[in-house]
């Protein structure tokens, strides 16, 4: 059961990794991501601390996916 749980943390460290660095580079090409002054706007703000937060997630399950391996 471990061996398994692990593996489910790995590939949810690999699919945060993938996923949202890329969205991030969407969200800061969006017009509405910063205002005329070029400074970042809410929206940006808030998608880069979700983003920020997900890529947090996904340090945390592969730290435990790997303590997990090793300890099994």
């Amino acid at each position: 059961m471990i061996p398994t749980l692990a593996v489910l943390l790995l590939v949810n460290a690999l699919w945060n990794v993938i996923v949202w660095p890329r969205f991030y580079k969407r969200i800061s090409a969006d017009p509405r991501a910063r205002d005329s002054g070029g400074r970042p706007t809410t929206f940006l703000k808030v998608h880069a601390v979700l983003i920020g937060v997900s890529l947090l997630i996904a340090t945390v399950s592969l730290v435990f996916a790997v303590i997990a391996l090793v300890a099994g």
